[in-house]
């Protein structure tokens, strides 16, 4: 039984998506109307409001469903008590929280492809943000398809497992799979774009498009904003099992994933010139992708059908933190610098 079914809380849906959509409008109408580097600080700023507007909304959820869910007739007359009225609206603000927490930690690898498109394609810093703008306007709109289609498969059993082994899987990969350089080049959608849209290599300031000899071409930031939607739903492919093995209210599992992609782009902005310290990152989210793999297809049986939240919450962030801190901690390795009497 959901507690917040589609029927009865479409308007939520609607005012969510005008309120992130007047965000957006705001952030690329009025903040970012001029073209411009992003400084540490601006981003760090952003950051922290993307942050806030997150953990405020799991405070009003919270608080909200501690108000409607005892007023809730289904709920009344499949015997909910008052007592566990308060933990069901306990327990939704946590799977909140821990899928913010889950789907912001997988968003990092997103950071690192952002590197390597812009190095790549030699976009400007001042032309960045732009070029983010509209990657995660299209990413909102894949995640939303993406949770739509999870939503449903979900309802069969069998997909639990399947969602649960790939997750285990995909953990695996990272853990011991080696990994391999990314080349933009190869990009398939990039090669499909260039047999329908010319490119030239002319910067126009921040146009995607502009005409040469009559003709209409693509820019390059086209090209990797093109990159960019690609690697994203690659991402998504991860993400969205991940986040149903933390809940399966659709609710939750947009929201948690909306707020997540809205403070992507100041987080490459904060992160950038850092995000390689942080080797042993990849291999934490890898034992994260196991845990709620195994957690979808296993544990939440042992437990009864719930595996706690808490617990998950917990064993995720101890698990994030402890590579973060690991990867300050421990000293890259460099080789011995070689003799001067070698030959």
């Amino acid at each position: 039984m959901s507690l917040f079914p589609l029927a009865d809380y479409w308007w939520f849906y609607a005012l969510f998506t005008v309120g992130v959509c007047g965000l957006l409008a705001l952030d690329l109408g009025v903040f970012h109307r001029q073209a411009h580097t992003v400084s540490f600080r601006e981003a760090l700023g952003w950051t922290v409001v993307w942050i806030t507007l997150a953990m405020a909304f799991c405070f009003a959820l919270w608080r909200y469903a501690e108000w409607k869910l005892p007023q809730d007739p289904r709920l009344l007359a499949a015997g909910l008590t008052a007592e566990s009225a308060v933990g069901l609206a306990r327990q939704t603000a946590l799977e909140f929280l821990t899928g913010y927490v889950v789907e912001l930690s997988l968003s990092v690898d997103n950071i690192f492809v952002f590197v390597v498109v812009f190095t790549f394609f030699g976009i400007p810093p001042q032309y960045q943000h732009r070029v983010l703008f509209f990657g995660i306007l299209g990413a909102l709109f894949f995640r939303v398809v993406f949770i739509s289609l999870g939503a449903v498969l979900m309802k069969f059993h069998w997909v639990i497992w399947v969602f649960g082994g790939f997750l285990i899987l995909t953990g695996l990969k990272i853990l011991f799979a080696p990994e391999k350089p990314m080349d933009p080049e190869k990009n398939p959608l990039l090669k499909l774009l260039r047999r329908f849209v010319p490119i030239t290599s002319r910067f126009d300031g921040q146009k995607f498009f502009v005409r040469e000899n009559g003709v209409l071409h693509g820019t390059p930031l086209l090209v990797a904003l093109a990159a960019i939607e690609f690697s994203d739903i690659i991402f998504a492919v991860d993400s969205v099992p991940a986040i149903f093995a933390i809940t399966k209210e659709p609710m939750i599992v947009f929201t948690s994933n909306i707020f997540a992609i809205l403070g992507l782009r100041s987080m490459f902005f904060l992160l950038a010139g850092i995000v390689h310290r942080f080797r042993f990152l990849k291999y934490g989210l890898g034992v994260v992708l196991i845990f709620v793999g195994l957690k979808m297809a296993w544990l939440n049986e042992l437990f009864g059908g719930k595996f706690p939240i808490t617990w998950s919450l917990g064993i995720i962030a101890g698990v994030l933190g402890a590579s973060v801190l690991a990867s300050w901690l421990i000293p890259v390795r460099t080789p011995p610098p070689a003799s001067p009497n070698a030959r």
